[in-house]
């Protein structure tokens, strides 16, 4: 496929010799990503692995284990696979945050193991338009725009995502001409989970009555404001450089909004790793403090992170 190779081109996405874990969930675009990373085998010298989870959500979730399994031995791919206890996640909070957390904790894990260069997943060009209006609905700011990542570094491990700039359709027609039939996750076609709700009642009301080629419009927005916002965040990160988690409030004070607000968010990423569940009113609520509040304050952010108004500085820390 033209897209793949451009896109691994375009973004050096893949250097020769690497070796790549492969998130394989059996469905269209995973396998997709199988299927095209070993034809770029031998050209590359990669080597290859997969990882498939079971979540265990569906009665039939083993035989997507199973269908993986027979895919990587069809290719002389080795394979690591696991399966999670439904139970304990339901019990995490968010059913959607907490398959991800496992899925992304399971991935960056088998790599260390394996001691892979990157991590290959199968996010496409549909899943990035319907990203960005998940986030436009929830709330969100320029960060929340860049949408998915087609390289990113988190836990010190590499994520890449060839088949970002590739659409649902291109892959399905992909498997079509090579007579190959995917898993149908059956959870993707009921509207309990938001993106699903998104994917089957928003995106196509918005091609009919809006602009047909609206999947596009918003891959190519997130695309624009990821080239700003890498732009304004570096400039944040020279503006005050020292210590993330202790702020100078004389210094800080002098910034423009846009570039303290990325500030904040930065200082949170020390702790956190990212910036997920921080949103807007909590960046408004510590500006808050840093303008108005006296000294002593406390803000209480979402996964154990506080922030402390003292005399010079705003004090980032786990409570």
């Amino acid at each position: 496929m033209k897209e793949i190779n451009a896109t691994i081109k375009k973004y050096r996405l893949i250097q020769n010799g690497d070796k790549i874990l492969m998130g394989v969930s059996g469905g269209p675009d995973s396998l997709t990503l199988l299927l095209q990373l070993f034809s770029l085998k031998n050209k590359l010298g990669l080597t290859l692995h997969v990882a498939h989870i079971d979540h265990g959500l569906r009665k039939d979730s083993g035989s997507d284990a199973f269908f993986v399994e027979g895919w990587a031995g069809k290719l002389g791919i080795p394979i690591t696979s696991t399966r999670l206890n439904p139970e304990f996640i339901k019990r995490k909070g968010s059913l959607e945050e907490a398959c991800r957390q496992a899925r992304m904790d399971f991935f960056i894990r088998t790599a260390k193991e394996i001691r892979a260069d990157k991590i290959a997943l199968g996010h496409n060009l549909d899943d990035q338009a319907e990203t960005i209006l998940m986030r436009l609905l929830r709330g969100t700011g320029l960060s929340g725009l860049t949408g998915i990542s087609v390289k990113r570094r988190i836990k010190k491990m590499v994520f890449i995502r060839p088949l970002l700039e590739t659409s649902r359709k291109e892959i399905e027609g992909f498997l079509k001409r090579r007579g190959v039939k995917p898993r149908i996750d059956s959870t993707n076609k009921e509207d309990v989970f938001f993106r699903n709700k998104i994917r089957h009642n928003l995106i196509p009301l918005l091609k009919k009555e809006y602009n047909k080629n609206i999947t596009e419009v918003l891959a190519n927005l997130a695309e624009s404001i990821s080239y700003d916002y890498e732009y304004l965040d570096q400039i944040a990160r020279n503006k005050v450089k020292g210590n993330n988690l202790l702020l100078n409030i004389k210094r800080i004070r002098r910034l423009h909004p846009a570039i303290l607000r990325l500030k904040i968010r930065q200082s949170i990423a020390c702790i956190q790793g990212d910036t997920r569940r921080i949103g807007f009113q909590h960046i408004k609520e510590l500006e808050d403090m840093l303008n108005n509040r006296p000294i002593g304050s406390i803000v209480d952010l979402p996964k154990g992170i506080s922030v402390k108004k003292t005399r010079n500085a705003l004090r980032f820390y786990r409570r």
